[in-house]
């Protein structure tokens, strides 16, 4: 019986204790339970999901593989951390998985730096503006829709992602693939690069199908492009860029699409508004692009309406710009964008310009360019003459910017 004594008096002791610590709402219970692991790093291979109840940390490249799935809750932070070229923080989807990121006006889900002081329950940080960019890469979703890519190849390596991931590979025949759902997700202050020349968007989308919902969309102060389609089908609703170094919104490898009731804002480095190539192989695609709206100003160096290059083919119609200097232009490139505007493969209509001073009229900034050694094919009338039938001065149309009442951008007075 000795054995068993002392452990006797230890319960003894243990039940005194807690009962002489108890009060009117009952025992104190503790410890609380392990903490959550927070930190995304590597690859997701199954389901996962990502509360709003704790600040995750995105480092390095966290790839969603085929088969998984990533649901992140309404009102979700993400924070990212630097990385170094080739390990920039990045979230990508790869083909064959979906996110399922579903946030709300009240609360969207935001992506952003580790720099930034956002805490739980927060839309905005106060400590970076929208010149703080590159402080991570950005969000990169990959699927098996249709592209024109050189040499008519079936898949291509997204930009951004280094050639030894094949996770990295866009690309393929279903037009109708499904990668998930983003509605109402911010991303900030991304871009980093991996390489000279060779940056991270905002938002990639690679060959990603119409059977992904992508809508409320924000991207703010990105080193690189705001929004990038490299072919693909999916439509875009509700999407609002701004402050980003190079384009806003940018259309590669016959994006057949739709991106409508959306905004481009310009920066202080900002280069296009929109800027727009064609297919890269034989195959063609029309993208569209209807009811949206083009802020300028007149400090950005660029800071030109739109660029629309290499065989560009598709339809651009309810559009309002202002803000922007008397020498900003919408250009077509050279011959073969300009051929394609003569075929009836590149339109525009109802273009409505608040006109910069100088300007006598909207349509002067329509403007046919020409390679090296090319003289303009657009004659009698000219390109320029012609967009009188598209192109009139007033002050609205575009966008309806009721719809981005949630955004960073509105809050600091962007539009």
């Amino acid at each position: 019986m000795k054995k068993f004594f002392l452990p006797l008096i230890a319960i003894f002791a243990l039940v005194l204790s807690v009962s002489c610590s108890s009060n009117d709402d009952g025992p104190i219970i503790d410890p609380d339970p392990d903490p959550v692991n927070n930190k995304l790093s590597g690859q997701i291979t199954s389901d996962m999901t990502l509360t709003n109840d704790v600040i995750w940390e995105l480092d390095g490249r966290v790839t969603v593989t085929s088969g998984a799935t990533l649901t992140i809750n309404e009102g979700t932070i993400i924070k990212a951390y630097a990385g170094q070229e080739a390990s920039a923080a990045v979230l990508i989807i790869a083909r064959g998985a979906k996110i399922e990121a579903n946030g709300t006006a009240d609360k969207p889900i935001i992506f952003t730096s580790i720099a930034d002081n956002i805490a739980l329950g927060q839309k905005f940080g106060t400590n970076l503006t929208e010149n703080d960019r590159g402080l991570w890469g950005g969000v990169i979703i990959l699927g098996k829709a249709k592209a024109s890519l050189s040499g008519d190849a079936l898949e291509n390596q997204i930009e951004g992602i280094p050639a030894s991931d094949t996770n990295g590979l866009y690309g393929g025949s279903d037009n109708a693939d499904d990668s998930g759902t983003l509605n109402y997700v911010s991303i900030r202050h991304g871009g980093t690069s991996i390489g000279d020349g060779n940056e991270i968007n905002g938002l990639t989308l690679g060959a990603v199908g119409t059977g992904t919902s992508i809508s409320n969309i924000e991207v703010v102060a990105n080193v690189d492009d705001g929004i990038e389609w490299f072919g693909g089908s999916v439509n875009v609703s509700n999407a609002i860029v701004w402050a980003c170094g190079d384009d806003a919104l940018d259309i590669d490898e016959a994006y057949s699409g739709t991106i409508s009731n959306s905004v481009a804002i310009l920066g202080n480095v900002s280069d296009h508004a929109l800027e727009i190539d064609g297919p890269a192989g034989s195959l063609e695609g029309k993208f569209t692009l209807d009811g949206i709206t083009l802020i300028g100003n007149t400090t950005t160096e660029n800071g030109e309406y739109a660029d629309l290059r290499d065989r560009a083919m598709g339809t651009l119609k309810n559009i309002y710009a202002v803000g922007f200097k008397a020498d900003s232009d919408v250009e077509l490139d050279n011959n073969a964008v300009a051929q394609n505007f003569l075929n009836g493969k590149l339109s525009f209509s109802n273009w409505t310009v608040s006109l910069p001073s100088g300007v006598a009229n909207a349509n002067d900034i329509f403007v046919e360019k020409t390679g090296e050694g090319e003289t303009p094919i657009i004659l009698n009338p000219s390109f320029t003459e012609r967009a009188a039938s598209w192109a009139n001065s007033g002050n609205s149309g575009g966008a309806n910017l009721s719809n981005f009442t949630w955004t960073y951008t509105q809050s600091k007075g962007a539009f």
